[in-house]
């Protein structure tokens, strides 16, 4: 919301940064970061160098059937926490109610 409020790129930038870095630090999970994230360890879990700089057994760190253990619920709570959550947020901040009708500037 005040990404869309805030007019030049810089301002635009720094009112997006703490949410973001809200969200990142709780731990919270997006869909699209997990796809990136997940697929990455796949391509890792296939190079022996990197399994053996992790120290972690090459069958705990990703598989097929974790990133759809994963993406599944994650993309279904990303839906429904950004149609209701966003949704009523934008709702509240921006609902307008006027008892008389707009008058024009020019007479």
């Amino acid at each position: 919301m005040g990404a869309f409020a805030a007019k030049d790129i810089i301002s635009k930038i720094v009112i997006i940064w703490f949410p973001i870095m809200t969200f990142v630090t709780c731990g919270f999970e997006h869909s699209v970061a997990n796809m990136y994230f997940l697929t990455a360890g796949l391509f890792a879990k296939s190079n022996a160098s990197f399994v053996a700089a992790s120290g972690i057994s090459q069958d705990k760190i990703v598989s097929a059937a974790g990133i759809v253990h994963n993406l599944i619920p994650v993309t279904l709570g990303n839906i429904v926490g950004g149609s209701i959550f966003v949704g009523l947020a934008y709702f509240v901040v921006y609902k307008y109610k006027s008892s008389k009708p707009k008058e024009s500037v020019y007479k």
